[in-house]
Order: structure tokens, then sequence, then C-alpha cells
């Protein structure tokens, strides 16, 4: 399995160190025979376009209060620095520093009522829709890994999942694109700077690769006889799909933003280095770049939007960030339209909790797992509305709740499986269903 990982640097509030967002595991090709594919593909109702998802994960737990659940009412103490805006649809308020999103809020619907968050820095319920108690053996899988699995690749030399991270060796709080009992060949591929290196032959001619290729799969198949792991059947459809990069130029292609329109590039913008990034990684270029890989074929992309943990400082800090999320989120979905995308492409956003109603003495919001905000977009879901709501104080949940699963269950659904009765199997053999029991489709939406 290819490994690509910057140097390890940097802690967050809990002295987790912060290395690569996703891990680069296999590159998977997916577990379905074509006419089971092309009958969950007919039953998702798929047209020109396949049906995908963008996760953009906002590490360190992002301010709800401040951003999409104002309360200009609320005590001084509680209520910040920013106020609330109209946006065009009537009744709805987002923060003063997201006027770009004002203007585009009928494409997409705010959830205020997220619950159940497990209260650490950790990614794994927003990347698998599960708490990380009381895993299966080998652990849950990521959405990203479950498409993988089941609905495969689009094309040949395309990854079904790829995850977009900083080149600083940072990863917030685990891995959040996990494999889990699927195995590695459905992790995520991560395209970071020194992974594009690697998507070049240098130097050796196609004819010399089919050699190596067929001398490898000599050795797989001897290993395969010895082996009940399934280790090597992953390492099989990794290398099919390695090789098939190495022969194709369709994901460097979908890759290289320098043959978009600079137009929309600087309506998408430029710069920003996450974090302490060594300057190839640009946060701003992840939402274009994300559109490009799921047009080219990718079923679903990861970003790693991670500067979210505002122990202090909490307004100025988003003062900066807030107009980059403004930017990127805003021209994402509206470019997923102007191209018809929108039908067929998902969107989500969110962080691992929310931030307390009250601010500290550092001017800061510390973690509050009681509730978060989620944003949804594209999927053809209904949207232009607001989902839940919550006290006055924005601390407790007092209307409609909504669970990570059931997120996770309109995705699913959306993207063309069914969360209850289709399933995938884990290392004993077991069929496990695609979300937790109880978990429902958000009705609202679909």
């Amino acid at each position: 399995m290819l490994t690509i990982l910057g140097p390890a640097q940097g802690r967050f509030c809990d002295g987790v160190s912060r290395r690569n967002f996703l891990r680069l595991g296999a590159l998977g090709l997916g577990g379905l025979a074509l006419p089971q594919l092309l009958e969950a593909e007919a039953r998702a109702g798929i047209r020109k376009s396949h049906k995908a998802v963008i996760n953009i994960f906002l590490a360190g737990g992002p301010p709800h209060q401040d951003m999409f659940d104002l309360k200009p009412d609320a005590p001084r103490e509680v209520r910040g620095e920013f106020k609330p805006i109209k946006t065009n649809v009537p009744g709805m308020e987002v923060c003063e520093l997201f006027p770009r999103l004002a203007q585009c809020a009928d494409k997409y619907t705010i959830i205020r009522s997220m619950v159940g968050a497990a209260g650490g820095h950790d990614a794994f319920q927003c990347q698998t829709g599960r708490a990380p108690r009381n895993q299966p053996a080998g652990g849950w899988p990521s959405l990203g890994a479950v498409l993988s699995k089941v609905q495969g690749n689009t094309v040949p030399g395309m990854p079904a999942f790829v995850g977009l991270a900083p080149n600083t060796g940072h990863r917030p709080w685990g891995d959040p694109g996990p494999a889990g009992f699927l195995g590695p060949a459905h992790s995520a591929f991560k395209p970071n700077k020194e992974g594009k290196e690697d998507m070049v032959l240098n130097g050796v001619s196609a004819s010399r690769l089919d050699d190596r290729r067929a001398l490898l799969t000599a050795f797989d198949h001897f290993r395969r006889d010895v082996d009940n792991s399934g280790l090597v059947e992953g390492l099989d459809a990794f290398h099919q799909q390695a090789f098939a990069m190495l022969t194709s130029s369709r994901l460097a292609e979908a890759l290289d933003l320098s043959k978009e329109d600079q137009k929309l590039r600087d309506r998408y913008g430029r710069g920003f280095p996450n974090l302490k990034d060594d300057g190839s990684h640009r946060l701003l270029d992840d939402f274009l770049m994300a559109r490009r890989l799921v047009e080219a074929g990718v079923r679903c992309v990861t970003i790693a939007f991670s500067r979210w943990d505002w122990h202090g400082n909490n307004f100025g800090q988003a003062r900066e960030e807030f107009p980059l999320l403004d930017k990127g989120l805003s021209a994402l979905i509206e470019d997923l339209h102007a191209r018809g995308m929108d039908r067929d492409v998902s969107v989500v956003v969110w962080g691992e909790f929310g931030r307390t109603p009250k601010i500290n003495t550092n001017a800061g919001r510390d973690h509050w797992p009681n509730v978060s905000f989620a944003l949804l977009a594209g999927g053809g879901m209904r949207h232009g509305q607001v989902i839940g709501a919550t006290s006055r104080d924005a601390g407790e949940c007092i209307d409609r709740p909504v669970k990570f699963g059931d997120v996770f269950a309109t995705l699913y659904q959306q993207l063309g499986l069914d969360p209850h009765n289709d399933m995938v199997s884990d290392l004993t053999g077991r069929p496990q269903h695609l979300v937790d029991p109880g978990c429902e489709p958000l009705r609202e939406l679909v």
C-alpha cells in the first residue's frame, strides 16, 4: 500500500498531533459486478453525471452561534460581536460575514439542531455517521469507503474516493476517511504534493509497466492461495487502480487547476495556506478541485478545512476565516448549479461539535457537543430552508433534533443506495446496515 505523508508538526488543544487529514491507503475499484452497478445507478436516476458527494469538514468545531444560528437578543456574553443579515430566502438569516452565501441561500439548507456529538476532536462521526464506540472488528467505514466498495469507480484511472488535505503532516483527530472493515482497497486517495509526483511513469515505458504488472499479478495469485484475510484481494484492487492512474491522464488533468477558466478561479478565490502549510496547498483551491474531481468521475471528495479550534480570539479569527468559507463554498454551490450538477452532487459542511454559548475569558468559545450545525446543498434535495431550532443561547436543541446518522441516511438515499436494505459485510461476514437503527433520511429534504 502506498503511503504519502508529510512531516508531523503541531498539536491541537487536547494534545493530539495534527497529521494528514487523510491517509493514503489503496484506491478502490468497488465490489459490485457490472449488472448490479448499472441497476444501482438506474435506481439512483443518474443522467449525464454520476451521483457523488463532497464532504467539507470544518475540523476543530466551528462556532455555530456565530455562523448560522445567531442570537442577537441574547446577553452580550452569549451573542458575540456579529450581526445577522437577511438572505434571499425570507426569514432565513446568516452571519454578516457570509454575504455571498446570503445571496444563494435558496440553494442550500441549514440544520441548526445537530445532536449526538461524541465530544472529542475527531472527524469520525462526520465521515462515518457513527459514534466511535462499540465498533465491529476493523472499525466502521467512511461514506467514501462504502461508495468505493458498493458502487466502485465510474471510469478507469479515477479513484472512487479522494481526500484533499494540506501537505503538512497534519491529521486532525483521527483518520476522517477510514476504510474500516472494508479494507485498504477502499481508503481515500490523497493527491497531495508528493502524491502528484507518483502519478507519472518516470521514464518507465508502458510496455515495461505491463511486464511489471504481470509479474506482480503472478506473485499475488500465489499469495492468495495462502491468504485468508482478504488483504491480497485488497492489494489487487489497489494495484489495478494504481496502474490505471499511471496510464491515464484523467486524474492528473482534474487536479491541474491551470486548465480552469481563470475568471472562475478568481470567483472561487486563490491563496490562503492552511495553518503552517509549506505554501503548496491552498484552502480555496480545494473547493474548485473537488468540483473538477467529481466532474471527472470521483464519487466522494473530502475537503479538510481545518482552522476552527478557537478557545481564544474567536471573533478575530472568524473575521479571517468566515470570508474564506463564504467565498469558496458559495462559488462551489453556484458552480454546481451552473453546470447542471446540483441534481446529482450533494455537498455537506459541518464540524465535529459546536462551541459554548458563553464566551470565555480569552474571548473564545470552548467545546460544546450538545448541539451544532450542518449545511447541505445540491443532491436534488429541497433547499432554501432551516431545519431545527436551539434555545435562546444556542446551547440546546429545542426542536427537530438531527443525528449524524440521519444526515448519512439522507446522503446515501440521494446517492442511490437504500440506507436500511443495502448492506456491506464486516470481517466476520456479517452484513452491516449503512446507518445505525433509528436513523432516517430527512423528510424535509427528500
